[in-house]
């Protein structure tokens, strides 16, 4: 892809007959850091989406959202989702907002929502904002319906994933004063999944898919050798508290383009879209360099939640 260098770590979406893939993609230029500090400097993400009939070959559209000194410095780690508000759905993407690394702020969540027009997705740019505790580093973050039609945004405050919960998208966005003060000084309370023994921190991966089961959630693991892997976990669909999750990942590295990239062994799921077959298709980032796509059979997973719970 012209004026960028890796390609990878994308959401996906399945609309209008479409696959629609947002990928994170650093920008040319960017070098690995000698010194101390972060890994690669000069390191400029932006948003750019892919489309595809079957899912397997992809073709550009568009850049969707550019970095900016004035806005977002760089955009990581986009994911799309429909969540309904109302009688009306809305398609949200959420990201991690990076700013400038001289800034010395954290990284946070950040949200916009999305217009469907002539055959492409468009950012709505009023629509921008920040959310989660300020000055604390958050990320990973996907957005659901629960089954009354409440808004719950799964974040990452390291090593555990949390749940916060809303009425509706506007207090997503505008939430009561107090709101995130009171959710960081009870974190506890809010943790739904914690890392397994002797792994090193887990973070959301694809927004959630309703079953008749409840709500499946992939998410990625940091093991302990420094792998990440997928997993699985059941979540309740009237609380997003979690009733299953299956002890083992459901894939790890092993491909040499999951094994070997800028971070090597690293598979980052952020995309998953239920298909008419009975599959499910996932999307996901490979060793910080590339995207991979799998796909998963539903009802042997849900089936393997039921006997673990």
């Amino acid at each position: 892809m012209p004026g960028y260098g890796p390609i990878f770590n994308a959401g996906v979406i399945h609309h209008d007959g479409r696959f629609h893939l947002f990928a994170r993609g650093v920008r040319d230029g960017y070098r690995r850091n000698d010194g101390p500090g972060d890994t690669f400097l000069d390191y400029i993400s932006d948003v750019l989406v892919f489309t595809s009939t079957d899912g397997r070959t992809y073709s550009f559209q568009q850049l969707l959202a550019a970095g900016s000194p004035d806005g977002v410095y760089a955009y990581e780690d986009p994911r799309v989702q429909r969540v309904r508000t109302g009688r009306d759905e809305q398609f949200v993407m959420s990201y991690t907002d990076l700013p400038p690394p001289e800034s010395g702020l954290p990284w946070r969540v950040g949200l916009h929502k999305l217009a469907y027009e002539d055959d492409r997705f468009r950012l709505n740019h009023s629509s921008g904002c920040l959310t989660g505790p300020e000055g604390t580093q958050d990320k990973d973050a996907v957005i659901f319906n629960l089954r009354d039609g409440r808004v719950g945004l799964i974040h990452r405050i390291h090593p555990n994933i949390q749940l916060a919960i809303f009425d509706d998208l506007d207090q997503l966005w505008n939430p009561p004063a107090g709101y995130w003060d009171a959710h960081l000084a009870d974190l506890a309370a809010h943790t739904i999944i914690a890392p397994a023994e002797g792994a090193l921190g887990v973070g959301g991966g694809a927004p959630p898919l309703e079953s008749e089961d409840g709500l499946l959630l992939f998410f990625h693991e940091r093991e302990s050798d420094g792998h990440y892997a997928t997993k699985v976990a059941l979540l309740d669909a009237d609380t997003g508290r979690v009733r299953s999750l299956l002890p083992d990942p459901i894939m790890r590295p092993q491909l040499g383009w999951e094994c070997f990239g800028d971070i090597d062994n690293i598979i980052f799921v952020q995309g998953a879209v239920a298909q008419p077959d009975g599959t499910i298709y996932l999307t996901y980032g490979a060793a910080d360099y590339c995207v991979g796509g799998a796909v998963v059979a539903a009802r042997e997973v849900i089936d393997a939640l039921r006997a673990a719970a």
